[in-house]
């Protein structure tokens, strides 16, 4: 979820709830806020909002049921997560591919705090700043060629 997130904000008093209930289905639920863990975002590959997973013994499922109380309940205890596919070996989050794709994840967010860093507390341009990442782009894709 985001803070942001307007579906996100609909769907927290049911997501509460659930969580409350969380010890009587025997389960562990949580939330990420994915502007302050950009890494998980990138691992599990969160590209709309709100976005749940169900794991298990480290096998993950996306759950795209409905987002009413009644129908989180009805997946845990009538085991509907059996049913649905789980996440492509490939796309696991705990596979090689979505490990690096959280670091590229991590490095926007570094490249982002660096460019408010240049412009913000610099007073650089914004378009220096873009010219210096530009630059560096170059550098680094020279001296890699090298």
């Amino acid at each position: 979820y985001a803070p942001w997130c307007s579906a996100c904000q609909q769907m927290e008093f049911t997501w509460e709830t659930f969580a409350k209930e969380s010890e009587h289905l025997d389960i562990t639920v949580g939330k990420v806020d994915v502007t302050q863990e950009p890494g998980l975002s990138g691992r599990f590959f969160v590209t709309t909002l709100p976005t749940i997973y169900h794991a298990n013994n480290g096998v993950f499922r996306r759950y795209l049921g409905s987002r009413a109380l009644e129908d989180f309940q009805d997946y845990v205890l009538e085991r509907k997560w059996e049913a649905v596919e789980p996440v492509a070996g490939w796309k696991s989050p705990s596979s090689i591919m979505m490990h690096g794709m959280a670091g590229l994840f991590h490095l926007s967010g570094w490249i982002r705090q660096i460019h408010s860093y240049l412009t913000g507390t610099l007073g650089i341009h914004i378009w220096i700043s873009y010219a210096i990442f530009i630059l560096a782009t170059l550098l680094i894709g020279l001296f890699l060629g090298l």
